[in-house]
């Protein structure tokens, strides 16, 4: 299991280290979600991530089955609810333990900042990888 948690400490997580995919997604709903060139995420069940402190206090942007979870307080992205509902997509930042899964490759490159320069390997995507 890994522990994440938003930056003031008022929301704690946990999930299973058993992501089943992972990317730099650099469309522009997530820079804006970040506030930076991409964001870094995993992909999970939902039934996987539990809230392990501050459920009270999250600020869910969205409905039940697709929506960006942060901290209400501080504000910090967490995760997002994707696919009707069925997965998370774990911000990699807001991770306290490192996973075993690292992204993979770059998605929705097409809508990429046009400030940031990609310089790693990973296999680049217009679109959906």
């Amino acid at each position: 299991m890994l522990d994440g948690g938003c930056e003031c400490g008022a929301v704690r997580y946990r999930v299973a280290d058993e992501f089943l995919y992972a990317a730099n997604c650099h469309c522009s709903n997530c820079r804006a979600a970040t506030g930076s060139a991409f964001k870094p995420f995993a992909g999970i069940e939902r039934s996987k991530l539990e809230i392990t402190n501050g459920a009270d206090g999250l600020l869910v942007w969205g409905d039940d089955d697709s929506n960006h979870t942060r901290c209400a307080q501080c504000g910090s992205l967490l995760y997002s609810v994707v696919r009707d509902g069925a997965y998370v997509h774990v911000a990699l930042g807001s991770l306290a333990d490192a996973p075993t899964l690292r992204p993979t490759e770059h998605i929705f490159v097409g809508s990429k900042a046009p400030w940031f320069e990609l310089t790693d390997d990973l296999p680049r995507y217009e679109e959906l990888g």
